[in-house]
């Protein structure tokens, strides 16, 4: 038995694209297992006006793809600042379809807190300015991404992140999170990216709390971009827990 399908949803200044590198290992590894990477609106295949995006928007996408894809059964993998859509996701479809919920160096704000409140660093600087020019923001300046999100890839999976920077949506930035429709009852892993500089493991460990606590915590030394730079070891980490689910 294949197990459920892995819905991949990507974080901001990204897009499907990033997964390319873990994509290509799954399919690789375990053929017969559906994967369905996701645009969210505003980038790729989803157009949209990062102006006004909102967090349902992102919501509503991920799920009318699933719908659309005919998935019934789904593990939902987020990263970044999927922390904001992948709950809702997992909200909309219930438990009696999402087999497990997995968040990787996720961004969580408390709730009804914002991203903004829990950036540190140069991130929170590049962000705070964003927000307070209104309107969407342009990519990321590669010095800024390379130190962020690419810290230890090859010179190869360096420029495979830095051409796939997209503007973003400062209003999603600033806007409350709320996860009060997040069911408990479903499985709950986080990959914890132990030389992340984007969500630090401090961070990262603030954000489990904030979420209200997980069922595992799976440590991965690696950067920000684990999707890019340890395809292969985030592949084994998804693929288990999809069989595990089966067995379960």
């Amino acid at each position: 038995m294949p197990g459920p399908a892995l819905v991949l949803v990507h974080g901001g200044q990204h897009a499907a694209d990033c997964w390319e590198p873990t994509l290509a290992e799954l399919r690789r590894r375990a053929p017969d297992v559906p994967v369905l990477a996701v645009d969210l609106p505003g980038r790729g295949s989803s157009p949209a006006d990062l102006a006004t995006v909102t967090v349902a928007d992102w919501v509503d996408s991920v799920v009318r793809r699933i719908e659309a894809e005919g998935l019934d059964d789904v593990v939902v993998v987020g990263h970044s600042m999927a922390g904001l859509t992948v709950p809702g996701v997992v909200a909309r479809l219930g438990a009696g379809r999402v087999r497990r919920m997995v968040l990787m160096a996720a961004a969580v704000p408390p709730q009804g807190r914002s991203i903004l409140d829990t950036l540190s660093g140069p991130l929170a600087w590049y962000a705070g300015r964003a927000a307070r020019r209104g309107g969407p923001s342009a990519p990321m300046p590669r010095l800024l991404a390379r130190f962020s999100f690419c810290n230890g890839m090859t010179p190869a999976q360096r420029e495979f992140a830095l051409g796939r920077l997209y503007g973003e949506s400062t209003r999603v930035t600033a806007e409350p999170a709320d996860r009060s429709a997040l069911p408990r009852e479903v499985p709950r892993t986080w990959i914890l990216t132990l030389r992340d500089r984007a969500q630090s493991p401090a961070t990262q460990r603030r954000a489990i709390a904030a979420l209200g606590g997980v069922d595992e915590v799976v440590e991965l030394d690696t950067c920000h971009d684990a999707m890019i730079s340890a395809p292969a070891e985030l592949a084994g980490i998804l693929l288990e827990r999809c069989r595990s689910t089966v067995a379960g």
